[in-house]
């Protein structure tokens, strides 16, 4: 049998840390986890590249021409997704040691600042990621022409990175935006 709980058993002891908010906060945040969890395979697939790689060059002496940028567009494509796949699980970096022993009404002022600074912030780095997406994609003259890595197998992985991270930013800047609104939104227990 459990103990009867008391009155005093509900109160949060000062010393220890507060509770944490639950992670998931919107929909977008949901799908955003999902998606995520199914781009972590690629992880795996570059290694099983690599492998091949390493296999096909010292056990055939056949060495290949395009793993190296592959895996590299693969990796930098997962760790652009990286920035809001951790924001969707409430993961990112926050200075614990003040956050942790504030009240819940200073929480939620300090997640309100927090949000609108990373909206001012991830608003810039979407404009000028843009333009670098832009300039990947289009000459200076406005014909659609895909940047290129120069290799002599010369894939347009360079457009495709900058125009995913442009992706992703324009991506941070809504989410970002969506969890200032829910902090704002959010009733503080007295």
């Amino acid at each position: 049998m459990e103990p009867e709980k008391t009155s005093s058993d509900n109160q949060r002891d000062p010393a220890s840390p507060a509770p944490v908010q639950s992670p998931v906060l919107t929909l977008l945040d949901r799908a955003i986890i999902r998606v995520g969890h199914t781009l972590s395979l690629l992880f795996f697939v570059s290694c099983l590249i690599i492998i091949f790689e390493i296999v096909a060059r010292y056990v055939f002496n056949s060495p290949t021409f395009w793993v190296h940028e592959t895996t590299t567009l693969l990796c930098a494509l997962l760790f652009a997704y990286g920035g809001v796949h951790c924001m969707a699980n409430n993961k990112h970096i926050r200075i614990g040691l003040i956050y942790d022993t504030v009240s819940a009404k200073v929480r939620r002022y300090l997640d309100i600042l927090i949000s609108t600074l990373l909206l001012i912030y991830a608003l810039i780095l979407a404009y000028a990621a843009g333009l670098v997406a832009y300039e990947a994609l289009y000459t200076p003259w406005g014909a659609f022409r895909m940047e290129t890595s120069g290799s002599a197998w010369d894939p347009p992985f360079p457009a495709i990175i900058k125009s995913f991270l442009f992706l992703v930013l324009a991506l941070m800047v809504v989410q970002t935006a969506l969890h200032l609104v829910h902090h704002i939104r959010r009733k503080v227990d007295a």
